[in-house]
Formats: C-alpha cells, sequence, structure tokens
C-alpha cells in the first residue's frame, strides 16, 4: 500500500478479530519501522512495551473503562517514554557519526536539556506522538489496523505494568484486523482554517 493511501484508510479501529494474528516476522518489520522515527537529538525517548499476557491483558482492560480493544486487537503496545533518555550515555546516540559530530553533538544534547524538567518532558511526549503515527501507518500499509488510546487510568495502567521511574505513558496502540469498519469520519476543518502563511 503507498504511503497515502494508508494515510487516506487508517481509522482508528474499536472492533477487532481475535483470531487475526501478526507473524512474528511481520511484528519486528512493524517495530523496525517505528524505530525510525525521528527524536530530538537522536535520543529515541520511546519504550514499547508489547502485551501478550492474557491475564494482563484484562486488567489493563479494566483500567481502560471496558474497551474492549484492549483485549480483542492482536497486538497491544503500551507506548511509553524515558524521560531522562537524553541523560544516559548520551554518547551512545551518536556512536556511528564521525568523531567531529561526536565531540560536537553530545555535550549540545545536555547542555539543551539539562535543568528543563518541562522540556525534557514535552520532548519526550513528541517522540511518543511521532513513533505513534510512523506505527500506525506502517501498520496500515501492511494491512493491519490500529487505534490510538487516551482512555485509561494512567496511574492504574502505571501500576500494572511496573512503569520504571522517570518514565511516562504516551498512549496504548492497538494493531490488528478490524472485525468491522470504524465509523465514517466526524468531519474535517477546511484548509482555510488551520493552514496559515509567515504569521496568524
Amino acid at each position: 500500500m503507498d504511503l497515502f493511501t494508508a494515510v487516506q484508510t487508517r481509522r482508528s479501529v474499536k472492533h477487532f478479530d481475535r483470531s487475526a494474528r501478526l507473524s512474528d516476522a511481520e511484528f519486528e518489520q512493524l517495530i523496525s519501522a517505528t524505530m525510525l522515527s525521528p527524536t530530538s537529538y537522536n535520543i529515541q525517548h520511546w519504550r514499547f512495551l508489547r502485551v501478550t499476557d492474557n491475564s494482563l491483558r484484562s486488567q489493563l482492560k479494566e483500567a481502560a473503562w471496558g474497551q474492549q480493544q484492549v483485549e480483542n486487537a492482536s497486538e497491544l503496545i503500551v507506548l511509553c517514554a524515558d524521560i531522562n533518555a537524553w541523560q544516559d550515555r548520551p554518547e551512545r546516540y551518536w556512536q556511528d557519526a564521525p568523531k567531529e559530530a561526536q565531540d560536537m553533538l553530545v555535550p549540545m544534547l545536555t547542555d539543551f536539556y539539562d535543568g528543563k524538567p518541562q522540556l525534557q518532558r514535552d520532548e519526550a511526549i513528541r517522540s511518543c506522538g511521532l513513533a505513534a503515527q510512523t506505527m500506525m501507518l506502517s501498520a496500515k500499509a501492511m494491512g493491519y489496523d490500529t487505534g490510538a488510546l487516551v482512555g485509561f487510568d494512567p496511574a492504574r495502567v502505571a501500576e500494572l505494568i511496573k512503569l520504571p521511574e522517570g518514565y511516562l505513558i504516551g498512549m496504548m496502540i492497538v494493531i490488528g484486523k478490524a472485525q468491522k469498519p470504524a465509523n465514517g469520519r466526524g468531519g474535517q476543518l477546511a484548509m482555510e482554517e488551520v493552514l496559515f502563511e509567515n504569521t496568524f
């Protein structure tokens, strides 16, 4: 499927075929593609928690106010981010770059985030958003449907997945084959209402 078809046909699916499964190769392809998502200073904040335990999926469904797709989708990913990844051995983010680039970018990265907790958190959330869109469009291109969920009790989900200190939960993403089509689009704003040039 070409990119523009994937963009146009990707919808938030809520009802999944429980019998559908991604093969191991497909799942690896999906995660590998998602890991190419851009991040500031190549920090790669995202952490992908794949939930395969049926009992945990059931508990997460309850934490998501009974949304069936949490339990019924082929895959459930809790997309998280390490807020402090900027200071976790930052030299490894540029290990394959020329030494001149490493010598410039690693100190620059540290100086940019040091002492700025709001920026650190904002950057982690931005990274989650970019990874989520890459994941959903890649899945669609592979013939799978997705949904992004923020409707859940974050404290309960954090408890259930044993979220490490300094991490945040960006969203849950469900992946699989739609059992029935998504609802029609609710309505798109006109381009002139959202597109501006130079100043507002």
